[in-house]
């Protein structure tokens, strides 16, 4: 029995280590820079960085890095959720600081307008398979509210708060998510959620 509680635990570390997150890939994609030019090629980002990483093709090898502040725009083909995903450099101020420019993903726009960032941090679990815990490295998104004034405000409610954020429209929005099965705690499911609250303002 502890001879399987030794090998789950390492297949469990393994698996979390051998785990590849979007932001540690290359990604088909374009950018447009602050100077306007528009450069398409293969991107690697790295939003706690806000850092960019661009080539323009396999046969030039040549790598350039760009910081949020050289760049207005990117848009990526994640292979790793099959889909498109944009982002943006914005203007933000975190614990009273100056704003400076921060690469935020749009999530959905509309009268609900949120950007998301990614964060790593180390979560600890408790396994079935064996007496004990392990702490793994997990993607945490962080939601934003972007306000119509042009401000940015984090998100710090639960997933249920975001009905607060939808008033008037929230029992249609909690029906729709029920029948739907939508899980708020889904990136991807809220933004579908998000796109519903915003299809009523829709002219």
């Amino acid at each position: 029995m502890k001879r399987l509680a030794i090998l789950l635990y390492s297949l469990i570390s393994f698996t979390a280590a051998a785990q590849q997150f979007a932001f540690e890939l290359w990604h088909e994609g374009k950018l447009i820079l602050d100077t306007g030019d528009t450069l398409r090629g293969t991107i690697k980002y790295d939003l706690q960085s806000d850092l960019l990483q661009y080539q323009a093709n396999q046969q030039t090898p040549k790598l350039e890095s760009y910081t949020a502040r050289k760049v207005l725009f990117f848009e990526i083909y994640d292979g790793t959720v099959k889909r498109y995903r944009i982002f943006y450099s914005l203007p933000y101020s975190s614990a009273g600081q100056y704003k400076a420019p921060v690469f935020f993903e749009l999530l959905e726009e509309g009268k609900l307008t949120v950007l998301c960032r990614e964060n790593l941090e180390y979560r600890t679990s408790t396994s079935f398979y064996y007496y004990g815990s392990y702490t793994r490295l997990v993607l945490i998104n962080k939601y934003f509210i972007l306000k119509e004034n042009g401000n940015i405000e984090e998100y710090r409610g639960k997933k249920n708060d975001w009905y607060e954020l939808m008033r008037g429209k929230e029992d249609e929005v909690q029906k729709y998510v029920r029948a739907n099965r939508i899980d708020l705690d889904d990136k991807y499911e809220l933004a579908q959620a998000l796109n519903f609250y915003n299809s009523f303002f829709v002219k």
